[in-house]
């Protein structure tokens, strides 16, 4: 997008990113977030928000740029993490902040403006806004969910109709507080614990009132204490950053209603070892079971180093030289379709060609180009699984006998040798090839060798391969989890214990298997309660 003084001017949009769960964004932030092409970013939104912005554009992913206004010696870092044209640090005064925001505006684009919470309840964003409201730009607000009103539910606590909310972290009408009839939602920090005790304590508030204490509430991260008006100051020094503190007897109701840090993977660090592009599907499933992904890749997939094969291959399909395409992979898809977009080929080059898919998400990306497979395994979602199934070859029903099998250079034997000996000619091609990623950084190795990781996922011999080379063999006390028969093979191979394998080979059966094996172990005592296990992790 061209931006020349004499374009149309674009507007300034003030978007609350809420308490920090980006599934608390409301649908049309969401889309202004994912479609911006400029971003300010203040330093405490949620990074699972600022992972959304300008997430529409492939060549311009989103950098969590994190500098604050006055953060002055963070400005040079941030500046090196901004992504193009996408994210920016909102540096400066809020006059110079919107400053900023209007020039840019007025250059032709639409100017995000994030911030933690609503809007319109930080003093500082409303004199940004008092002083863009003072020029020609448009504005909009699009407001977040305050703190106070969601952090309770999330904590299981129903605050009812009649609470009372405050932010004691400014002035304070104390005896108006004590005398409110209703629970209380608090917003604190830890240095105003000691305070909020004995104000409410003199204004006559009973010393034994349930208080819990809530932080990073609403994410994975979430941890709820509890413990009484008299106590709670001695929690201070194991607190940081916002606290949310609900006082009254709705604390009590928790054992019952605490249904986000009661899920069975609440508060594991689990290490998803896949590519970028395939980890958002696995991790967005351990998040729904409350578990923390730790996206670590150890493969990336790059083309053959000759396109010969792949060429005559697909030669062969408009050809009519195969009866059957076997896929085995999403990667196999994804590099046949590309294959066909640069010879101008479209789905109707498997016309009269058989599909066969090895599961489930190869199946699901085989139909998003229009296609339908004719074999997928009803059992076992593997190589064997798709064997047992597949037809031998008849010199009458079957026209011709040759099957195109595109994989990854670095794949077994087992299908292609089980085929040729139901009588089929194969042509195993290499469609992509498999490469071992960087390292990760030293901190995540040192967290997989000795147990910061809760568990686990292998969804591939080679991503087992590959962690080990890069990384390091996980602790002992990590609990593995593998996607199917062969990715367990090679992970005993290597000397770890297989703790979980799913009945189908898929990436929600993975991890659905773990959050089952998860909660057997805490009905049988083996593991202690989610909220407290966080401090074995962190140790």
């Amino acid at each position: 997008m061209s931006r020349t003084k004499n374009a149309k001017p674009g507007r300034i949009l003030f978007v609350g990113s809420g308490p920090g769960n980006p599934d608390l964004l409301t649908v049309r932030a969401q889309n202004i977030l994912v479609n911006a092409t400029s971003a300010f970013v203040d330093p405490d939104v949620p990074s699972g928000v600022v992972a959304l912005i300008g997430s529409a554009h492939a060549k311009a992913e989103p950098v969590p740029t994190r500098a604050g206004r006055k953060a002055a010696e963070a400005a040079a870092e941030a500046k090196e993490q901004e992504g193009p044209d996408v994210i920016r640090p909102a540096l400066g005064e809020p006059a110079q902040v919107a400053k900023t925001l209007v020039a840019e505006a007025k250059t032709g684009v639409n100017v995000v403006r994030v911030v933690a919470g609503d809007p319109m309840s930080a003093d500082a964003v409303l004199a940004e806004m008092g002083a863009v409201a003072r020029t020609s730009v448009a504005f909009e607000v699009l407001p977040g969910i305050p703190s106070h009103a969601v952090v309770p539910s999330f904590a299981g606590m129903p605050i009812g109709s009649g609470h009372t909310v405050a932010d004691v972290r400014g002035d304070v009408d104390w005896g108006a507080l004590a005398a409110a009839p209703g629970p209380l939602v608090l917003n604190a920090t830890a240095g105003h614990l000691a305070e909020l005790s004995s104000a409410l304590t003199e204004h006559g508030v009973a010393p034994q009132t349930p208080v819990a204490i809530t932080v990073n509430g609403t994410t994975c991260a979430q941890r709820t204490i509890e413990a009484t008006l008299a106590t709670v100051n001695d929690l201070g020094s194991a607190l940081t950053g916002p606290l949310v503190l609900t006082i009254g007897k709705v604390v009590t109701s928790r054992a019952k209603f605490s249904w986000w840090e009661s899920r069975a993977l609440y508060g594991w660090t689990i290490l998803v070892p896949r590519t970028k592009d395939q980890a958002g599907d696995m991790s967005e499933r351990l998040q729904s079971h409350g578990a923390i992904p730790r996206e670590v890749p150890t493969i990336a997939v790059e083309p053959p180093r000759s396109p010969a094969q792949m060429e005559r291959a697909v030669k062969g399909l408009v050809d009519g030289r195969y009866q059957w395409v076997v896929f085995t992979s999403t990667n196999a898809v994804r590099a046949v379709w590309e294959k066909f977009e640069e010879f101008g080929l479209d789905a109707r080059a498997f016309s009269g060609v058989k599909i066969a898919c090895v599961g489930d998400a190869t199946a699901a990306k085989v139909r998003s180009f229009g296609v339908n497979p004719e074999l997928l395994p009803s059992g076992e979602q593997s190589s064997l699984g798709l064997l047992e199934e597949f037809p031998p070859y008849d010199e009458v029903f079957d026209p011709v006998d040759r099957i195109l099998l595109p994989r990854a250079d670095i794949a077994t034997e087992t299908l292609s040798e089980g085929l040729r000996e139901r009588g089929w000619e194969i042509d195993d091609v290499t469609a992509y090839r498999t490469v071992r990623a960087a390292p990760p950084p030293v901190e995540t190795r040192e967290m997989i060798k000795t147990g910061g990781f809760d568990a686990v996922c292998f969804t591939s011999s080679s991503t087992v391969r590959n962690l080990v080379g890069i990384a390091g063999k996980p602790h002992a006390r990590t609990i593995v989890a593998c996607i199917g028969p062969k990715t367990a093979e090679t992970a005993i191979e290597f000397g770890l214990r297989v703790d979980v394998q799913p009945e189908s080979a898929s990436v929600p059966e993975l991890v659905d298997a773990l959050a089952a094996h998860a909660a057997q172990l805490r009905a049988e005592g083996a593991l202690p309660p989610p909220r407290k296990k966080s401090r074995r992790s962190r140790s």
